[in-house]
Order: C-alpha cells, then structure tokens, then sequence
C-alpha cells in the first residue's frame, strides 16, 4: 500500500487507491483528491465520476478514517474527501442516490459527532462534512429523512454548539433543506426539544456572527409562520442579539405596518387569529425585548450597539408616526366622541389592531432612551414629548399602558436638562395640565436654585 497512507491503522484497499490513482493519473491520495475535487465541480465531470464508481471508493475512504486517530493527515484526507463527496452530489441523481444506498449519511455523521464531542474540533472538517449532508439532502424526501433521522435532534444540537459561524451557515442549510420538503419537521423544532436546537443557533450566530441567508429562513419560518418567536426569545434570556437578526426583525416590521390601513380594533392580545396582526405584533414585542436586554447589559458606550444600530436607521421616528397615527386611549377618546358630536369632526386615526399595540410601541420607545442622550433629545426633536406624557393613562384597550408611559416618561427625562424644560414649559402653559401627569400623583418642579425641571410626587 502507498500514496502516503501509512499512518492508518485500518488500510485503505489497494483495488480503491489503484481507481483513484488511475482516473486522476496520480500515484499519490493526496494530490488525487484533489484532482477529483476539481473534476467534480462540472456537470460532465460528476456525471462521467459517477459512471467510474468513484463515489463508492471515496466514502470506503472516509470509513477507514473514522476511527483512525486524531493525526493531521488523517483530517487532511478525510478533508479533501469530503470536499470531493461534496462536489460528487451537487445535483448529480447518480451520486446522490449511490450515497444513499452506501449507507454514506451515516458515515459522514459519525465523523461529524466524533469532531463535535472532541476537545479541539476540526471546524473546517465539519463544514465540509455538512455541506455533504445538504446537497445530498436536496435530492428529494428519502435523503432528507435519512439526514434527518441520523441528527435529529441530539446530532443538531452538538453541532451547534461548536460555536463557529463556518459550521453553523451549513448546519442552518441542512435543516431548512431537510424541513422544507417535510414541513411536520418544522414543528418538531418548535417543540420543547426543538426549541433548544435554536436557541444553540442562534447563540452561536450571536457571538460568531453569520454569513449566508439560512439562519434568517429558518427564524422566518419557525418564528413567524409557527407563531415561536416569543417563546424561543425566552429561551435566550441574556444572550446577545446579532445586529443583522434585529436588523432583519426590524425589516419584518416594517413591511407589516401595512396591515394597519384596513385593521379593526383588536378584541384579544396575541395571538389574534390573523396573521398579519401577528407578524406586526410579534415582531414588535421582539425588537421590545432586544432593546430591554441590551439596555440591562448596560452597553450604552458600545459602538456596535444594537440600539444604536436600529436607532440609525429610524426606529424611534417610526415609532412616533404609528403612535401619533393611532386613536387615542379609550378614556381619551370617550372625550374626543363628545367633541365630534359637538363640531361634526371626523377622526381617521387607527385602531389597535391587538390589544396591547399601543402599549408596546411605548415600551419599545421607552427602553431605546434609556440612558441614551441622543435618542432622548431626538423625541424632543420630533415633537414627541408630549405625545409620550399621553400615554400615561389607563386604557382598558392596552394593559399596563399607564406603568409603561410612566416608565418611557421617566427615562426621556432622566438627565435630560433640554426635555425637562420642554415638560416644566408644556405645563405651565397648560398643554401637559391633563390627567397623564396629574392623575399619577407626579407633577413638574422647577428647581428654585439650579432652575431645572424634573417630574417629583405630590405629597
């Protein structure tokens, strides 16, 4: 035996290496694969590959490796062979289905659950390993279900705790692959198991970022679709939100604002029964509680900031349009009724479309200034200081509003000397001298000494 296998325990059959060395006219397994490697990548060449059997004698290969010890040549060869069964079952039926017979999920696996229980993983080799498990995968349903079946879900789950962002891009292809033509499997990952696998993703896309579009699928479809978004972001609890997530969340909510020009008022809180509503809705709360974590964390000096980010590309100025778009507060609006029949006015401003809209649009707005100067002044900048000291009342429409307004109030004014003023010279002329002060027992005081204002009790 030769071509630089000697460090094998269990040889490589010279009948295989002599197939190799003779369709890639090389005497050595190194520099063969890596002829095949290029080889693989037409359609002719996997085809005319595919008609030599070369697929049979590379996984034969990978076997023999498997429980070889952990030797850097050993993960150079299984390496370069993974690339070539990678490239062998891009689209070529022949190897796909040849990879299948062979048992060859099974055996790229167990070298994938022998790297991810390993104290010094090789991330490269896994990546490979994967992307084989997804181009086999994409042959149809009986490939899926034996990827599917070999990993699930012990297999997802160590793997996405490696922590990689180049072994998490493929894991994250291999599932939605694998549960785009089973769409039951969908809900498997919704399950409390499934949820686990998840939340290890989006972990590891948190601290290692990522780089292709299958994380942002599978959240679309298992958060949004299958109504998990608020469940799996409790599973989370503390960990960081990648910008690109809260980005992509941010751009969810957008397009779903304009569910807003046909709503009717919402009779019950999330879910609604529409999905529309529930995009709207879920994405909202999402981006509520991104902001609240990042702002406990206390990483208000941090210039990549999530809340900052988001801020960049106008989330407050959004929030203030839907705000002051909506139809007041019930106990407001019972008022305005009054003084419609009164003048014959007409209101065109919108309902709630769940009850608790209002409210979380002022406890989104509420923790995106908290403890941030700029996104204080820039409520005072676009007026909506006193629209904010508006919501601080009771709505049967919205639970908790009042304690949110209270909250968002009080971090706009927190040692903000501008927005002070703005509400101590609101009051005195009579526009904040309504119940959303008054009636919470707070009122505006102006410091005789310093002849700053700020919000104290009534005794």
């Amino acid at each position: 035996m030769g071509g630089g296998t000697a460090f094998l325990e269990h040889p490589i059959s010279d009948d295989i290496l002599q197939l190799l060395f003779e369709v890639s006219n090389s005497s050595n397994l190194e520099k063969s694969l890596e002829i095949l490697i290029q080889n693989a990548k037409s359609d002719s060449g996997r085809l005319e590959l595919a008609s030599k059997k070369i697929l049979p004698a590379v996984l034969n290969i990978v076997h023999s490796l498997t429980h070889a010890s952990h030797h850097h040549q050993r993960n150079h060869i299984l390496s370069l062979s993974f690339k070539l069964l990678r490239n062998l079952c891009a689209g070529e039926a022949a190897n796909q289905d040849s990879f299948l017979e062979l048992n060859g999920v099974a055996v790229v696996c167990s070298v994938l659950r022998s790297e991810a229980a390993s104290s010094g993983p090789d991330h490269g080799l896994v990546r490979w390993g994967l992307q084989v498990l997804a181009n086999v995968s994409l042959a149809g349903k009986q490939h899926q279900c034996a990827v599917w079946e070999e990993l699930c879900l012990d297999g997802f789950v160590s793997l996405a705790r490696l922590g990689t962002k180049e072994t998490c891009d493929p894991l994250c292809m291999v599932i939605y692959t694998c549960c785009d033509g089973n769409p039951e499997w969908f809900k498997r990952l919704s399950s409390e198991d499934g949820r686990l696998v998840m939340a290890e993703i989006v972990r590891t896309a948190s601290s290692a970022s990522f780089g292709e579009d299958w994380l942002k699928l599978l959240l679309s479809r298992i958060c949004l679709e299958e109504s998990q978004l608020p469940v799996l972001f409790s599973k989370l609890q503390f960990a960081d939100v990648p910008k690109d997530v809260a980005l992509f969340v941010f751009g969810i909510f957008k397009k779903s604002i304009g569910v807003l020009e046909h709503a009717t008022r919402g009779k019950s809180g999330l879910p609604s029964g529409f999905v529309g509503v529930d995009v709207l809705g879920y994405s909202l709360t999402i981006l509520r509680d991104v902001c609240a974590q990042d702002g406990v964390r206390g990483n208000t000096e941090d210039s990549n900031d999530v809340v900052d980010v988001l801020l960049s590309y106008g989330l407050i100025v959004l929030l203030l349009c839907l705000l002051g778009a909506l139809e007041p507060p019930a106990i407001i609006r019972k008022g305005l009724k009054r003084c419609e029949k009164e003048d014959g006015a007409s209101c065109s401003l919108k309902p709630c479309p769940y009850k608790g809209f209002r409210r979380d649009i002022v406890a989104l707005i509420g923790n995106c200034v908290y403890r941030r100067k700029h996104a204080q002044d820039e409520i005072r900048h676009r007026n909506g200081i006193l629209l904010l000291l508006q919501q601080c009342v009771t709505d049967e429409d919205n639970p908790f509003l009042r304690e949110w307004g209270i909250w968002s109030v009080r971090n706009m004014l927190e040692g903000n000397n501008e927005n002070q003023k703005v509400v101590a010279e609101l009051e005195i002329q009579g526009s904040a001298d309504v119940p959303e002060i008054t009636s919470l027992g707070l009122r505006v005081e102006v410091d005789q000494r310093t002849r700053r204002a700020k919000l104290v009790n009534i005794p």
